[in-house]
């Protein structure tokens, strides 16, 4: 009896010294893994800086001065143009970033945010793979493929509040906690409030869960139940009908044949019943490829949507949370602005690889998908062949599904691999030599942005710049400009024509009393740009005092030509002024 205690002491003691190994373990792996993500996502930040920047520090400086959101435009010369600010909070953000830090500020920000966003999904894919070496290496692999998203845009902060909504989502459904309840609420009033334009995206999250779940609800069953109830209810009226007809011994007879008729069909399809219930529990539980989880929280998940449903109200933009996706699509901008055309996959050849290896992984081998998950890459794949920007949302969420399958796969055929490789990078030379794999990759990209400025004098135009605002009185000109440097224009304090807001001169987001239609500027200037409207019938109706141009641009060709009405006043190696001469 002491000898048996003994031995359970032994193996009691043998266990705890094997969890406390294996949570050190974790925490090692875990420290290592957050390590590599820092490293390698700090330098996949641009130095040079994106358009909309230069809008965003303006807007977030022009709301801290004037202390509201008032629905306005203030930097474009045109007069009394709504403006819906659809991601305010993050101008303001950005602007007291840049206030105290500045153009260095916004780098440094933007280094930040990138590397959360990778811990984020490291964990998330963790989370829904159980395996933390393959969760690091498709992090890393999927933060290099949206390393052309990473900007000082808002979007960046949205990726990582879209990937944390899946993380508590996920625990959500495990643990049933209200704390990742109300985690995915305020998620939602965030994303209202920082970049509205992917709010509604946000309940796109729910649906493939509520699918699952609907797809789980036993239809057979219901089924049985309702069955069931209409012939009890036959049963009762023929009861009724024998106390009626008591005196009548046929009509008895009849109504007794019936009762037993009725009652024979209830033990069939009870027998019947049985049996599909155990087919269908077998076909679940041995499925061919799609397997189907049960979980009784999604039921919990749907009142969580429908209270975030609430949350758009929750901003000082009125309705628009609830507009503005839509009325983005139903205007002409989308067709031509690069990142809203279809993909076209021969031109990223990452992604195109990434689609070879999931759905060879799906198609050649026994391993299996849940539906969620099914639903999540049909959807996804199909919006990011809509429109290229949803690349980076199919990245974001498949990498998670695509580290589950290659764990699964490596369960299956190799149990032991990754926990292996796991003991090996743990190890001391381990560790040492994973960093310096990512230290190389660090030097190599480095390298590619050796002499990059923030600002590229060869897209704005810094120096033009300087000249209208020394020689030019900025409030009472009216230039005409192009699309692309147009923030940076009113970043130096410049009123312009057009900025990358492409939905404030669209017609479906500035209607007023003086134009219940709207003003269509943004195609006006598109058809002007590209030579496909004279020029002149353009800024005649504009009444265009002065013009910049890009010195290789179509428009800039015609007007160094006409030089009876246009005077040139300042050029460099990449730009060009024009005053107008309109008589």
């Amino acid at each position: 009896m002491f000898k048996f205690n003994q031995d359970e002491k032994k193996t009691k003691k043998t266990k705890v010294k094997t969890e406390e190994s294996e949570k050190i373990k974790n925490i090692k792996f875990n420290i290592l893994a957050i390590t590599c993500i820092i490293l390698f996502c700090a330098v996949l930040a641009p130095i040079t800086l994106q358009n909309d920047t230069f809008y965003t520090i303006k807007i977030g400086e022009h709301i801290l001065e004037t202390g509201t959101v008032d629905m306005q435009d203030p930097f474009s010369w045109h007069e009394n143009l709504p403006y819906t600010y659809p991601h305010w909070a993050y101008d303001v953000m950005i602007y007291l970033i840049y206030n105290l830090g500045g153009l260095t500020g916004i780098f440094i920000s933007t280094v930040v945010f990138a590397c959360v966003l990778g811990i984020v999904m490291y964990f998330t894919n963790k989370k829904i793979s159980n395996n933390k070496v393959l969760s690091l290496i498709i992090t890393l692999g999927a933060m290099y493929l949206l390393k052309d998203y990473i900007a000082a845009r808002a979007q960046l902060v949205t990726f990582i509040l879209l990937e944390l909504t899946i993380l508590f989502i996920e625990n959500f459904l495990e643990t049933k906690k209200i704390w990742y309840g109300v985690g995915i609420v305020i998620i939602s009033i965030l994303i209202a409030n920082l970049h509205c334009a992917v709010w509604p995206f946000f309940f796109v999250i729910f649906l493939p869960y509520i699918a699952e779940y609907i797809c789980n609800i036993d239809t057979l069953k219901i089924s049985h139940i309702c069955s069931n109830k209409l012939y009890n209810s036959k049963l009762k009226k023929l009861e009724k009908q024998k106390v009626k007809y008591a005196n009548n011994a046929l009509k008895i007879e009849k109504i007794d044949k019936k009762i037993v008729e009725i009652n024979n069909k209830i033990k069939q399809e009870n027998i019947n019943n049985e049996k599909s219930i155990a087919n269908r529990k077998k076909r679940r539980e041995k499925p061919y490829k799609i397997r189907m989880v049960k979980k009784d929280a999604v039921k919990w998940l749907i009142v969580i949507m429908v209270i975030c449903a609430f949350t758009g109200l929750l901003t000082p933009l009125g309705d628009t949370p609830y507009t503005y996706l839509y009325n983005t699509m139903q205007g002409n901008t989308t067709e031509s602005i690069s990142e809203h055309l279809p993909l076209t996959l021969i031109n990223n050849k990452p992604l195109m690889i990434v689609l070879v290896v999931l759905i060879a992984t799906l198609v050649f081998t026994d391993v299996k998908i849940r539906l969620k998950d099914l639903f999540f890459i049909a959807g996804l794949g199909l919006l990011m062949f809509m429109t290229r920007r949803q690349v980076s949302m199919f990245v974001l969420f498949s990498s998670g599904i695509l580290a589950k399958l290659i764990a699964d796969l490596f369960e299956k055929y190799d149990k032991d691999g990754t926990k292996e490789v796991e003991n090996v990078m743990t190890s001391t030379l381990g560790t040492v030599a994973t960093i310096l794999v990512v230290a190389l990759f660090m030097v190599l990209q480095i390298k590619t942005q050796a002499g990059d400025k923030y600002i590229n004098e060869k897209s704005y135009p810094v120096e033009a710049a300087k000249y209208i605002k020394e020689n030019l009185n900025v409030d009472e000109i009216r230039l005409f400009n192009e699309y692309n440097y147009g923030s940076y224009l009113l970043f130096e304090g410049i009123p312009v024509f057009i900025d990358s807001r492409a939905d404030l001169y669209a017609p479906e987001f500035n209607k007023t009393e003086e134009y219940p239609e709207g003003r269509d500027i943004f195609s006006d200037y598109i058809n002007t740009s590209n030579i496909s409207r004279y020029y002149e019938k353009t800024f005649e109706e504009y009444d265009i005092t002065h013009i910049i141009l890009y010195k290789n641009s179509k428009l800039r060709m015609l007007l160094s030509k006409d030089i009876e009405h246009y005077n040139e006043l300042y050029s460099d190696d990449n730009f060009v002024v024009y005053e107008r001469n309109a008589d």
